[in-house]
């Protein structure tokens, strides 16, 4: 089922089957249809648990995967092999099967500081991303944009794309409080935007997001306020 609704397109599976072969398909005819017009596109995917099933899919799909960049909406400030990185999850969920030819740019890398990460990341997002896959805490976090953070303002208007966060205080980054997250500016370019969701608690917490248009209360209402693409919601139990 889909309905159109305040910023956005919403679609809802009865399963997660569903869900992830749709969101999958999505996204590959998006990276499918930037292929068409250059000779490379990039990808910006999200962590967590939600969207391995959605990776997984993808990962299983035709498509000219070696002119595709991986790289990340966000990460904490960890080595890539990390079992609690976002590129471990996408290493293991995505960058198998037919999608194992993409080439994969973590956000953190081994003997590079982390104001290092930050401008290298700045530096490949010069590239516009075709596709940004982002999810959203049970707190309305999205990428590494907590509710009310120290130096969230900074974030939101940043001109650069990707930014250094410090998420003391907040509890919906758990103990990896260092990280590196995604900006408005750096989400704005891409053709297509995805927000993936599961769980009614989820789908209760997305109506209060469209219900407001405070960013600081629910960062995740960057997905629909950023000037660009046309969200779409996809969303399971």
């Amino acid at each position: 089922m889909s309905d159109h609704r305040a910023g956005g397109r919403y679609h809802a599976y009865p399963d997660v089957a569903q869900w992830a072969r749709e969101a999958a398909n999505g996204i590959a005819t998006a990276l499918r249809s930037a292929l068409a017009d250059q000779a490379r596109t990039r990808l910006l995917l999200s962590g967590g648990t939600t969207p391995a099933p959605v990776y997984g899919a993808l990962s299983k799909l035709p498509l000219d995967w070696d002119r595709v960049d991986v790289a990340l909406v966000d990460e904490r400030w960890l080595l890539p092999d990390d079992s609690d990185s976002n590129a471990r999850l996408v290493r293991d969920s995505l960058l198998q099967n037919l999608a194992s030819g993409a080439r994969f740019e973590p956000l953190t890398r081994q003997g590079r500081s982390f104001d290092e990460c930050v401008s290298a990341a700045n530096m490949h997002a010069r590239q516009p991303p075709a596709v940004v896959v982002l999810g959203m805490g049970p707190d309305g976090h999205t990428a590494s944009l907590f509710p009310r953070m120290r130096g969230l303002d900074d974030a939101l208007a940043s001109p650069m794309a990707y930014v250094a966060v410090d998420a003391s205080g907040c509890p919906g980054a758990g103990k990896w409080l260092r990280r590196i997250s995604l900006t408005p500016a750096g989400l704005a370019p891409a053709a297509t935007r995805l927000l993936l969701i599961r769980g009614e608690g989820k789908r209760a917490l997305l109506d209060r997001v469209i219900g407001g248009d405070d960013v600081h209360e629910f960062p995740a209402r960057i997905a629909f306020s950023t000037p660009g693409a046309t969200a779409d919601v996809h969303w399971c139990p």
